[in-house]
């Protein structure tokens, strides 16, 4: 596997490499129906693919042995899924299976249910607490996508969070994070098993999410309860909104839409909390095409950031794709996020800079550059880049 991940990394840098210079030239790609799409400035299938392997493929080829089922290389594996589906690379199906045989199909791996935790921790026994739970993502979709439909793939998970609805708790997803890590689970298992409960108790810990972050004014999530305003402020008195808990809750939504029926009795609900995220964090974009960590408050840590940019730009695309965001509106905010996204955060070997690291707000004076990056971030930019895929195809 190794052999042929170098091979392709070479010949991919070479393709890459010659594209790079005229990546905005417009695109015979965009559907021919929509004149927003035909007007945009978008590159071209083989330039949007070419990245995807690069970026990749030098992750891959650095980080060669499978990492753990927490929440960072968990995240990183719904990108590299969705980098699979859209490149059918053998490499990145086989890198995210010997991940997922290397955990046994689980997040936190206790089986005593009575020790079983939903606070933060990085031991075996948090077993209900969203940041081990990512993983069940992943492991549904190569259920999924493995034509036997191997029942062995999805036991944990199903387990876990069979045992969490049967629960009377609702307090479950008490950090904005959370709800990118499990909605989705909770409509990925709805789709295999045919259970409305998974979509009740979506709903249900969704509402006590909404009572303790969201902000009513603005339709924007504080990353959790201790930094809703005004008891915790930004360095210049405003609303702290810290971008990468922003995009993990925008993301978050346009997966769960992905998966949730047209006719649902949530589906309005949903749309209404997706279209107005959208609205508001227009306005919060900077010219140069990404988002400030703290997002309505440029000055407290300026400066660029991927993580969030690149979760923006997914769950943007993603909406213009399925015609629940409107093209004309949206796709001006598309081009300058790819704009940065490829110009400025995307490196010539493949690796992704400019994203902050591991926590859980946006620090002033916290040097986020050109080196900084992490598997979430790789993550994040592979989704974004696969549905720009998807658009310009």
């Amino acid at each position: 596997m190794k052999q042929n991940l170098k091979y392709k990394s070479l010949k991919t840098q070479l393709i890459y490499f010659s594209i790079l210079a005229g990546i905005f030239t417009s695109c015979g790609g965009a559907k021919p129906t929509d004149s927003a799409l035909n007007e945009a400035s978008l590159p071209k299938p083989d330039r949007v693919l070419a990245i995807i392997e690069n970026v990749n493929t030098h992750w891959q080829e650095t980080h060669p042995e499978p990492a753990s089922a927490f929440w960072h290389p968990a995240a990183y594996q719904t990108g590299n899924i969705e980098a699979y589906k859209v490149t059918g690379n053998q490499d990145f199906l086989d890198y995210a299976t010997a991940w997922a045989e290397h955990n046994e199909w689980k997040g936190a791996k206790s089986d005593d249910k009575s020790a079983w935790k939903y606070n933060y921790g990085e031991t075996d026994d948090h077993v209900l607490f969203g940041d081990w739970q990512i993983a069940f993502q992943t492991y549904i979709d190569l259920y999924t996508l493995d034509g036997s439909k191997d029942p062995s793939k999805i036991a944990r998970a199903r387990e876990v969070m069979e045992y969490q609805m049967s629960t009377p708790q609702n307090d479950y997803w008490w950090w904005a994070d959370g709800l990118y890590m499990v909605m989705p689970v909770m409509t990925k298992l709805y789709q295999v098993t045919g259970n409305e409960q998974y979509l009740d108790k979506l709903n249900e810990y969704l509402k006590y999410s909404d009572s303790i972050m969201l902000d009513e004014e603005t339709g924007l999530y504080y990353r959790d309860a201790k930094y809703v305003y005004p008891k915790h402020k930004s360095l210049n008195g405003k609303k702290d909104f810290w971008a990468r808990g922003d995009g993990w809750v925008f993301a978050g939504l346009a997966k769960v839409l992905q998966d949730l029926p047209k006719d649902s009795k949530y589906r309005n609900a949903f749309e209404a909390r997706y279209r107005r995220m959208a609205e508001a964090l227009k306005a919060a974009q900077q010219p140069e095409g990404y988002w400030t960590r703290s997002m309505l408050d440029p000055e407290h840590a300026p400066g660029p950031e991927t993580s969030g940019t690149a979760f923006f730009t997914y769950g943007y695309l993603w909406g213009i794709n399925n015609g629940i965001l409107d093209a004309k509106t949206y796709l001006p905010v598309v081009e300058k996020s790819w704009k940065y996204l490829t110009e400025v955060a995307l490196q010539e070997n493949g690796a992704v800079g400019y994203v902050q690291p591991i926590g859980e707000r946006a620090i002033p004076g916290q040097v986020v550059d050109v080196n900084s990056t992490a598997d979430f971030g790789v993550g994040a930019y592979l989704l974004a880049a696969s549905e720009m895929y998807r658009m310009v195809k």
